[in-house]
């Protein structure tokens, strides 16, 4: 593979301390959340995969979009990202992709919602690894 990016990010204290990436833009503060036993009130891996998993998504979808003349400039994708135990007593992520495609007609923005999901490198990174749902509202 022709690496053509390279992001790069620190953690410090795991889950509950800070991560940022080496150029600074990124510099956030980590907590268990609530729903897990911890104290809540700032950002976690989970909701960092979700922003990344859909934003990477959501230009998939446009670029798939693009390339067969369908306009979604209105559309929007969200990623949930749910943390569960394996079989084998460690931790797994399932991630729901819902894609919302105004003025798009359903077989058509279906078709190109599973073509973005070739296309992008989230989905491609986790097929096979990772249960991934997707949804056209």
């Amino acid at each position: 593979m022709n690496i053509l990016y390279t992001a790069e990010a620190t953690a410090w204290g795991g889950r509950e301390g800070r991560t940022a990436s080496t150029d600074g833009i990124l510099d956030v503060m980590l907590a268990v959340p609530k729903e897990l036993g911890g104290p809540g009130g700032a950002t976690n891996p989970e909701q960092l995969f979700a922003a990344g998993f859909a934003a990477c998504f959501h230009s998939a979808l446009k670029v798939v979009a693009r390339r067969e003349k369908v306009d979604v400039s209105e559309s929007a994708v969200t990623a949930r990202v749910g943390l569960g135990m394996n079989d084998d007593g460690g931790f797994n992520v399932a991630v729901e992709l819902e894609a919302e495609l105004p003025d798009v007609e359903r077989s058509v923005a279906e078709a190109l919602v599973e073509k973005a999901h070739h296309v992008c490198p989230y989905s491609n990174a986790t097929r096979g690894n990772v249960d991934v749902v997707l949804t056209v509202l």
